[in-house]
């Protein structure tokens, strides 16, 4: 059964996610909250798999409350909701340590699918779209980016990666799938799909998506102009 918490500070919007998760068989909505502080207390409470946080709230909005949850619960797994398709809201997302980015519009099967696909440790974003919102927002203004203290930490832990974890996180960072790592590479898609675990492992982040942000942040991989 995968366990689901429902932030959003409109009751129709919330009550549209329950009515169509909870048509699932193993999916169940164990909490709701209107607010980012009623959310920290909800995750702490019930250690859902999924957390769906709407970006826009009075108060602590979406993207504070998942840099507070994740501080308070790093295992937590959480999916932005927004109804702007914004870069801007992805690029804060990701930096946060959100694991996905939703709009509202989204259909119902594509919501359940991508409960499941988080609940199950993966990334939402396809990794070009990542690239593509970070080279964006990093070259467009450094003030946005890390701070140097995050400069240095990622720089630390990319220096324990090996010639070849950096050679494979670039061409991640490059928007490449294991597969098309594994042909400009020439080596086997298992072999690429361990060095990617590595990888995750190492920087001590949880799926491509964070270490594609690790790559930037350490300046192993430059935005374009």
């Amino acid at each position: 059964m995968i366990r689901v918490v429902l932030v959003d500070d409109q009751a129709m919007v919330r009550m549209g996610l329950r009515m169509i998760l909870e048509a699932e068989d193993d999916i169940r909505i164990v909490g709701e909250a209107t607010t980012g502080d009623d959310a920290l207390a909800l995750v702490t409470e019930h250690a859902p798999d999924v957390v769906l946080m709407d970006v826009r709230m009075p108060g602590m909005d979406g993207i504070e409350a998942t840099r507070a949850v994740l501080a308070a619960h790093p295992d937590a797994r959480i999916v932005i909701l927004t109804t702007f398709d914004e870069d801007e809201y992805v690029y804060e997302a990701l930096r946060a340590g959100a694991s996905g980015f939703l709009l509202k519009s989204v259909e119902g099967d594509a919501l359940v699918d991508a409960v499941r696909v988080v609940a199950g440790g993966e990334a939402l974003l396809a990794p070009e779209v990542t690239r593509r919102v970070i080279e964006r927002f990093a070259a467009q203004d450094p003030a946005r980016g890390a701070t140097s203290e995050d400069e240095a930490a990622s720089a630390a832990a990319i220096g324990d990666l090996s010639d070849r974890e950096v050679e494979v996180l670039r061409l991640m960072a490059r928007g490449l799938s294991n597969q098309e790592i594994a042909k400009e590479l020439f080596v086997s898609g298992t072999t690429v799909k361990t060095h990617v675990s590595h990888i995750l492992t190492k920087l001590g982040v949880r799926d491509r998506v964070q270490a594609v942000v690790e790559a930037y942040d350490s300046g192993i991989v430059v935005p374009r102009p």
